[in-house]
């Protein structure tokens, strides 16, 4: 298979698809590649097999290796992530997560290791260095668990 590379700058685009995609100032509504990198692109869809961003946004993320660096992301699913001076709202990762001074709303992985970082929920198996987490699994299941019950009592308040 011949390797195909496309370079895109400073456009608006609709789909781009290709084994090596480097787009750089520009919006996106969705990508698919082997190796996607992007630089200050806005995008609705990232699928691909190494994904790097920086001073970018996406809605959605998804590959093998996702990488960002001063970028916003609204859901990321990789088997290994990477966010440096990042914002996400969900990741979720098979393998292995890091954060360096990032900030995420729910962290779902193997191994998370974190350097000046936050979340809102943080699940997984081991966890190495300093995050500021909000909730851990047993205080959302207390959460989860007021809720409901605030939930139903109002639902049964309703139907009187």
């Amino acid at each position: 298979m011949e390797k195909t590379e496309q370079v895109l700058q400073g456009k608006d685009l609709d789909i781009i698809e290709g084994e090596y995609v480097r787009i750089s100032q520009s919006k996106v509504r969705n990508v698919e590649g082997s190796h996607v990198e992007m630089q200050q692109v806005a995008a609705l869809s990232i699928d691909g097999e190494k994904v790097e961003a920086a001073q970018s946004a996406a809605l959605l993320l998804h590959g093998e290796s996702v990488s960002l660096h001063q970028s916003v992301a609204g859901a990321s699913v990789s088997n290994s992530t990477t966010l440096n001076y990042s914002c996400t709202s969900l990741s979720l990762s098979k393998g292995e997560t890091s954060l360096n001074s990032s900030a995420a709303g729910i962290i779902a992985s193997g191994t998370i290791r974190a350097e000046n970082s936050a979340s809102l929920l943080l699940l997984a198996n081991r966890v190495e260095g300093d995050v500021a987490t909000l909730l851990d699994w047993k205080s959302a299941l207390a959460l989860g668990a007021v809720l409901g019950g605030i939930f139903g009592v109002f639902s049964l308040l309703k139907r009187k």
